[in-house]
């Protein structure tokens, strides 16, 4: 049986959950300030402009880390704003980002860079940043 965690544990596990939701917390106030996009809607339309402008929905699910449904949610809103559309191809759904959704997206780009390093990389000692994102991405690829 696993014992429970000391107070050292638990005060690092906060803290790890804290800063995370802080900081993106910041990044998406500042992006829906500028542009109105909500964070789901920035990571939906630059990975949709990343891929070059469309991809199919399950592709789309699996890059985001996101449930089928969430994701299927998400993107009707995003087409009833007018950012996307939907159009069933070859047994599946493909994605594709209309001209206002990647106008906000790339409108919003330079916001996201801005937000970024305020609340997150200006925040490190620049010999800092290195260690932190090894550590990040151990924690990440062993989950």
């Amino acid at each position: 049986m696993t014992t429970p965690l000391d107070d050292d544990e638990i005060a690092l596990w906060h803290a790890f959950k804290r800063a995370g939701e802080a900081v993106r917390a910041a990044v998406a106030e500042d992006i829906t300030r500028a542009t109105g996009l909500s964070d789901p809607d920035f990571g939906i339309l630059t990975r949709l402009l990343d891929a070059g402008g469309c991809q199919r929905q399950n592709e789309l699910a699996t890059s985001l880390g996101w449930h089928r449904s969430r994701l299927s949610h998400q993107l009707t809103r995003m087409a009833g704003r007018g950012l996307v559309t939907r159009a069933g191809v070859g047994g599946g759904v493909e994605v594709a980002v209309t001209e206002a959704g990647s106008d906000l997206a790339e409108a919003a780009r330079p916001v996201h860079a801005a937000a970024v390093r305020a609340h997150l990389l200006d925040r490190l000692p620049d010999d800092e940043r290195a260690h932190l994102a090894a550590l990040l991405t151990a924690l990440a690829e062993r989950s």
